[in-house]
């Protein structure tokens, strides 16, 4: 009778014994710096990943990688490849990127189409002049002579961009200029190109389950350390002190980022608050009641620069193209002293997904 109860009881204690094994999964938090502003990132050791470097290491790899997209894709530093394309001078010759550079200019020039012009990563002259890139500000309303000026080398259609064999996975990327002092400023992208790129290294690391997000642009992978999706605040912008949560959306592998005129502005000499967004079309400020847009995305770059082209569209233009391209956004109106919010048709059924 003895022998049969240890004989029983041995496949118990063996599971046993192994679930005690077994390690609890972990969050591992880590934050730093990086194109101006911080980074925080999440991710869910749970036992699954064999030989997984260190947090410390981890952090080190995901440092390496975005000081290479600082280096590619700055404007304030004067040795990245992209101010030394600002200052190359020869039209129709092709000047070599980073096949990653080459494939953000490339994306960019898509929404600009998309966008119907609003997204332009050649407005940076204007930027430039309205004192909002790497410039000195002036924190004056620039002379129409200067802004006619600088237009003359703004649009889309005075950069190309290629991979050698026409292969944008193995080839090498170029660009090529139409106008010699064609300028590009990819701020309006590049932070989301940054998330996709951290997120693309916790895959190959083997981790499913990851909230990566650098100056607000966001994605989420899998569920959080309780298993539930990812839930993201959306802020209310105030232009008093303070700020509350408007509505929480769940990250379903999703890309999300948010453009708005309510933190970085300057007032001109009548007391006008200038948004640090230029409308491509009118080569000043955009000056719409547009608070903020939030757009969701399969990848954060596309939902970075969708955000700043629908914004410079205005509420109206930018709900009637996100209901024509099936594009998940939210919009926080100013009217007065109050907001109003709005949603498109697939925001509507992402946030049903809770």
């Amino acid at each position: 009778m003895k022998q049969k109860l240890l004989t029983w009881l041995s496949p118990l204690l063996l599971a046993i014994a192994l679930s005690a094994c077994e390690k609890a999964p972990e969050q591992i938090a880590l934050e730093g710096k990086t194109m101006g502003t911080t980074y925080h990132i999440k991710y869910i050791n749970d036992g699954t990943v064999t030989n997984l470097p260190s947090p410390k290491e981890v952090q080190q790899q995901l440092d390496m990688l975005l000081k290479e997209v600082n280096n590619q894709m700055s404007t304030y530093q004067k040795d990245s490849q992209i101010s030394q394309f600002n200052t190359f001078e020869h039209t129709d010759s092709p000047f070599n990127v980073a096949t990653d550079f080459a494939t953000v200019v490339q994306e960019a020039i898509r929404l600009n189409h998309v966008t119907q012009g609003a997204l332009d990563v050649t407005v940076g002259p204007l930027v430039n002049l309205w004192g909002f890139g790497p410039d000195k500000r002036l924190n004056k309303v620039p002379s129409d002579e200067l802004i006619a000026e600088r237009s003359a080398y703004v649009g889309i259609d005075k950069l190309a961009v290629g991979f050698t064999n026409n292969d944008p996975q193995n080839g090498k990327g170029f660009l090529i200029k139409k106008h010699p002092k064609v300028y590009i400023d990819l701020s309006s992208i590049a932070k989301g190109f940054g998330v996709d790129k951290v997120a693309q290294h916790l895959e190959k690391l083997g981790l499913q389950r990851y909230l990566v997000e650098i100056g607000g642009e966001i994605y989420g992978k899998g569920t959080n350390l309780q298993n539930h999706s990812w839930n993201i605040a959306i802020e209310k912008p105030e232009f008093s002190q303070g700020t509350s949560v408007q509505i929480t959306v769940p990250l379903h592998n999703l890309g999300m980022a948010t453009s708005g005129n309510y933190r970085n502005y300057f007032e001109d000499e009548q007391g006008n608050r200038l948004s640090h967004i230029i409308d491509p079309k009118i080569k000043r400020p955009i000056t719409h009641n547009l608070a903020s847009i939030t757009v969701f995305a399969p990848t954060t770059m596309t939902a970075d620069g969708l955000s700043t082209g629908l914004y410079v569209l205005g509420a109206e233009k930018a709900l009637e193209l996100a209901e024509k391209e099936k594009l998940a956004i939210f919009l926080i109106i100013k009217n007065g002293d109050t907001f109003e919010t709005k949603m498109s048709s697939e925001f509507q059924k992402l946030i049903e997904q809770k």
